[in-house]
């Protein structure tokens, strides 16, 4: 059985960082790329990031582009989203998802991609 196990959200003030993780167990974490996803209240679940299988490659969405960085440590089992420069909109349940298809370059912006998702952290940012 896959689990998903995100932490390390909070509530912060505006321009202060976080660092999310997520733990997977039950699936070979170093053969899947892995993603990040977020819903604010009121809106659809959003593509944030993605890293490839090997970590060589990450995709940002526009709105966290050169603010977030997503990594890895496959030793751990465990993907990382460093959040900085932090805004009020960026408030919302952040996901940790597993894609259905394995060694891919991590390019899956669509919540229909990925198979396994944990149950999200909370995020709030304060203004």
């Amino acid at each position: 059985q896959v689990q998903v196990v995100e932490s390390g959200g909070g509530l912060v003030q505006a321009g202060d960082s976080l660092r999310l993780a997520c733990a997977t167990s039950g699936r070979t974490f170093s053969r899947y790329a892995m993603g990040w996803f977020r819903r604010a209240p009121g809106k659809e679940r959003e593509f944030v990031a993605a890293i490839s299988w090997g970590g060589r490659r990450t995709h940002y969405s526009d709105s966290v582009k050169g603010r977030f960085t997503i990594s890895r440590d496959n030793g751990k089992n465990t993907v990382y989203l460093q959040m900085n420069s932090l805004k009020p909109e960026d408030t919302a349940v952040y996901y940790c998802a597993v894609p259905r298809i394995s060694y891919s370059d991590g390019a899956h912006y669509s919540t229909v991609e990925y198979e396994y998702w944990g149950q999200g952290t909370q995020v709030t940012v304060s203004s």
